[in-house]
């Protein structure tokens, strides 16, 4: 395991004990997500990266919420976390899923030097963090299989910015709660414009979360972003060929 600058942590009062179910999901990496509630609950707390009053149910309505996404995404692929700020979904999904090839992608430095200490404190490796906006990265970044998010925006604006990091025929994953539904009726039009061949609403976690997590699934087809993307990742590849 590596070491970077830790994080100080001490005793987490108000977070309560990893339920059965924390033991079940994480399996072996239990230990480590133990350690992330804790830093969650207390330097997450203190950095402004997480509400006081979320930390009585951080393992139901956090934790667990996102380490359940895990029965939906493929085996060995790499995935980009969009707006990952404390590290949700993606550390819960890298604790569960160590064959995924995970990029933590946030704009804020506080946000990014924790997650930083987070991953190099739990050992990682299968884990990078990159600072930026979606909307920049487009040539930056290595195409990925999937795109997950929680909680960042509303799904057609979401969309914009996590459909074009995609590879051909990748899937966006998009943790949302009950208009999830509604979201999607309304972003079709949007969706449609970005490449997008297929929709549906996912409900993953039986037996582990209630009320289950729900999640948005948008596949595209053979051009991510659509007509507009394609000639910005063009545009993105011509710059990259010149600068080697």
């Amino acid at each position: 395991m590596r070491y970077g600058r830790t994080v100080p942590v001490s005793e987490a009062e108000e977070l309560p004990p990893a339920p059965q179910e924390a033991h079940t999901v994480f399996g072996e990496f239990f230990p480590e997500a133990v350690r992330y509630a804790e830093l969650l609950a207390d330097a997450g707390v203190k950095r402004g990266l997480i509400g006081p009053r979320e930390v009585p149910r951080l393992w139901e309505r956090h934790l667990l919420n996102c380490a359940v996404l895990s029965e939906v995404v493929p085996e060995g692929v790499t995935v980009c976390d969009v707006g990952s700020g404390a590290g949700l979904p993606g550390i819960p999904l890298a604790l569960v899923r160590p064959d995924l090839k995970i990029t933590l992608l946030e704009p804020l430095l506080r946000r990014t030097n924790f997650l930083q200490e987070v991953v190099e404190l739990l050992g990682l490796d299968h884990v990078t963090v990159v600072r930026g906006r979606a909307e920049e990265m487009l040539g930056k970044l290595p195409p990925v299989h999937v795109v997950t998010a929680r909680a960042v925006a509303p799904l057609d604006r979401l969309a914009g910015w996590g459909v074009p990091l995609l590879r051909p025929y990748g899937e966006m994953l998009a943790l949302k709660g009950d208009t999830a539904e509604e979201e999607l009726l309304g972003a079709r039009a949007a969706l449609s414009k970005l490449g997008v061949v297929q929709t549906s609403v996912l409900h993953v976690g039986e037996g582990v979360v209630d009320p289950m997590s729900t999640v948005v699934r948008v596949e595209v087809g053979e051009s991510p972003g659509g007509v507009r993307f394609a000639a910005k990742r063009a545009k993105a590849a011509r710059t990259s060929r010149r600068r080697r």
